[in-house]
C-alpha cells in the first residue's frame, strides 16, 4: 500500500474574478507536508500564503490542481463533505483570539463540542483536558477580560485542540502579543508538534518562523523556496 503524505498540493491554482478583472492568486503551488511537521508559511502581502492556508483549511477550493489530505482528493468533495473533514481533522487559531467575552475559558473551549452535540459531561471533561494541555486548567472559570493576551491565545489553542485534530492551522498566532508572550506561544506550538500534531502557521515574523521544522517561502503566487531542518541546526535550503 502506498504511504501518502498527510497533505499534498499539486499544481494548485486559484483565480478570483472573471474576464479582465480576474486575478490569479496562486499559479501552480506544489507542496508536501508530513504528519507531525511544524511548517511556517511566509511571504510578502499578496504572495499567496493566505490563499493557500484557506485551501489547506478547507475554507476555499482551488481553481485547478489536486489537494490530497490523508490520500483523499479534497477538491472533489462536496461542500458538506469538506465541512465534515474540517470539523473532524482540523483546528484553527487566529491572530484575534475570537473568544466570547462573557463566557469562561472552559465554556469557550467547549464550543466546538457543543456544535457537535456532545453531552455537557463529555464537553466538560474534554475541555478540562484541553486546557490542561496548554497549562490553563487553574484559569478555567476566568473570563477573557481576566486573562492576559498570552493566556487568551492559549485558551484559543485549547479550543482548537478540544476536538483532537490532526492539523492545527495558526494564522499569525503571535500578531497581537508582545515578545515574551509570543515566545511562550511558540514553545507551546513546538510542544504540540512534538506530540504528533501537524502545525501549519502563517507568520510575518522570522523569529517566530525559526521555531518551525520547515519554512515555506511564497512569492508571486508560487512556492519560491523551502527551508528544512531547523530543529536539528542550521536550515537546509531546497530550491523549488
Amino acid at each position: 500500500m502506498t504511504q501518502h503524505k498527510l497533505i499534498e498540493l499539486e499544481g494548485i491554482t486559484k483565480t478570483f474574478g472573471k474576464g479582465p478583472a480576474a486575478f490569479q492568486a496562486l499559479k501552480g503551488v506544489d507542496m508536501k507536508i508530513d504528519r507531525g511537521d511544524f511548517v511556517a508559511i511566509m511571504g510578502p502581502s499578496g504572495s499567496g500564503k493566505s490563499t493557500t492556508m484557506n485551501i489547506l483549511g478547507c475554507l476555499d477550493v482551488p481553481t485547478d490542481g489536486i489537494f490530497r489530505f490523508r490520500g483523499i482528493e479534497v477538491q472533489a468533495l462536496t461542500r458538506d463533505q469538506r465541512s465534515l473533514l474540517r470539523r473532524r481533522y482540523l483546528g484553527f487559531v487566529f491572530q484575534g483570539f475570537n473568544l466570547l467575552a462573557r463566557t469562561t475559558a472552559l465554556e469557550n473551549v467547549e464550543l466546538p463540542l457543543l456544535y457537535r452535540g456532545e453531552t455537557k459531561k463529555q464537553r466538560r471533561i474534554a475541555a478540562e483536558r484541553s486546557l490542561d494541555k496548554v497549562g490553563l486548567l487553574p484559569w478555567a472559570s476566568h473570563t477573557p477580560a481576566e486573562l492576559s493576551g498570552g493566556q487568551q491565545q492559549r485558551v484559543a489553542i485549547a479550543r482548537a485542540l478540544v476536538t483532537d485534530p490532526d492539523v492545527l492551522l495558526a494564522d499569525e498566532p503571535t500578531g497581537n502579543l508582545d515578545t515574551e508572550r509570543s515566545l511562550e506561544i511558540m514553545e507551546l506550538l513546538t510542544d504540540l508538534s512534538d506530540t504528533g500534531i501537524t502545525v501549519l502557521m502563517v507568520t510575518h515574523e522570522e523569529e517566530m518562523a525559526e521555531y518551525a521544522r520547515t519554512i515555506v517561502h511564497f512569492r508571486d503566487g508560487l512556492v519560491a523556496r523551502i527551508d528544512r531542518g531547523h530543529k536539528s541546526g542550521a536550515p537546509l535550503k531546497e530550491k523549488v
